[in-house]
C-alpha cells in the first residue's frame, strides 16, 4: 500500500513542477527575447515483482514489472526564432537567424524539425545553432541573450537591459563616440556614420552557440554557455544566414495555446494525484484504527 502512496506523491511533485514551468512561459509571453521552457519527465526504473512462499522451499514466482512513479527530470529551452516586431528605437536591435549546417555522415544540410533539432537513425541528436548578442555582466562573465533591448549611457557605453556591457567582435566595450541617433547598424552587425556612411570599425559581437541545448539560463534572460559536452561559441562569419536588425526588437517564442493546455493539464494530474494520496490516507486510518480494535 505504501508503495502507491509514494507513486502519486511522486506524481504530485512532477506535475507541481510542469505547472510551475508553464505559468513561467505564460507570464513571460511578452518578455523580449524569451525563450519558451518545456519539463521533460521520466518515469522511474521498473522493478521486478516476485511472489515469495512462506517456505523456503518453495520456489518464487515471477509476477513482472512494475514502475514506481515518475519525477521532472529537466527543463529543455527551445532556442528558435521569436516574432520580430519593430519598436523604432535607434538603440533597439533583433537577431534573425536561420543557421544551416550539413551533416557530417551524409555531407548534406539536416532537415532540423520545427523544435530546432534533427534526430538520426542511430539516435543522435543534431541541435541548429543560434546567434546571441555578446555581454559581459559586472563580474566579467560572458552571457549570451537575444534581449536586444540595450540603452546608450553618458559616457557612451551600450549596455543591454540589465546593465551588461555590449561587447564588439573583439570582445572589448562598445563605445559610442556620439548621440545613438548618429549610428547605423547594418545587418552583419557593423556600426556606419549614419550621415556620411563611413564604417567605424566597431561590429556588434553576434555569438553563434553550435550547441544551444547547453546554455544555462542565469535570469533576465542572459545564458552562460556550459561546455562540459564540447559546445562552443564563436563570433558570426560572413556566410552565416544572421541579420541584425535595428528599431526592431525579438518577442518571446511562447506558443500562448499550449502554454494554457499544459497548466490545465498539469493541474488536472496534481488534483487526480491528490485525491489517490486521500484514499491511501482513509484506507491506512480504518487499518489502524478500526481493523486494529478487531
Amino acid at each position: 500500500m505504501l508503495r502507491g502512496l509514494y507513486t502519486a506523491t511522486a506524481g504530485m511533485i512532477t506535475q507541481q513542477r510542469r505547472h510551475d514551468t508553464a505559468t513561467q512561459n505564460i507570464v513571460n509571453m511578452n518578455t523580449t527575447g524569451y525563450k519558451q521552457v518545456n519539463s521533460v519527465s521520466r518515469s522511474f526504473p521498473e522493478m521486478l515483482i516476485t511472489l515469495v512462499g512462506g517456505d523456503a522451499n518453495l520456489p518464487t514466482k515471477r509476477l513482472g514489472k512494475l514502475n514506481t512513479g515518475v519525477f521532472a527530470e529537466e527543463s529543455l529551452s527551445m532556442n528558435l526564432q521569436g516574432a520580430i516586431m519593430e519598436s523604432g528605437q535607434k538603440s533597439d536591435f533583433a537577431i534573425s537567424s536561420n543557421l544551416a549546417v550539413n551533416d557530417p555522415q551524409t555531407g548534406q544540410p539536416v532537415p532540423f524539425d520545427g523544435s530546432g533539432k534533427f534526430v538520426r537513425a542511430d539516435g543522435t541528436v543534431i541541435y541548429q545553432p543560434q546567434a546571441y548578442f555578446t555581454v559581459r555582466d559586472a563580474e566579467g562573465n560572458t552571457r549570451y541573450t537575444r534581449d536586444g533591448h540595450f540603452e546608450v549611457t553618458g559616457t557612451g557605453q551600450l549596455l543591454s537591459s540589465t546593465g551588461s556591457q555590449v561587447v564588439d567582435n573583439n570582445g572589448q566595450p562598445v563605445v559610442l563616440t556620439g548621440s545613438v541617433d548618429q549610428f547605423k547598424v547594418d545587418e552583419q552587425g557593423r556600426l556606419v556614420n549614419a550621415e556620411t556612411g563611413a564604417p567605424t570599425g566597431v561590429t556588434l559581437g553576434i555569438s553563434v552557440i553550435d550547441q544551444p541545448n547547453q546554455l544555462v539560463r542565469q535570469g533576465d534572460g542572459n545564458f552562460s554557455l556550459s561546455d562540459q559536452n564540447g559546445a562552443t561559441a564563436r563570433m558570426m562569419a560572413a556566410g552565416d544566414n544572421v541579420q541584425i536588425r535595428q528599431g526592431y526588437l525579438e518577442g518571446s517564442n511562447v506558443d500562448a495555446s499550449q502554454a494554457t493546455v499544459d497548466m490545465n493539464a498539469a493541474f488536472r494530474a496534481y488534483e487526480a494525484n491528490q485525491k489517490v494520496v486521500q484514499f491511501y490516507d482513509r484506507s491506512l486510518d480504518k487499518a489502524v484504527n478500526e481493523v486494529g480494535r478487531v
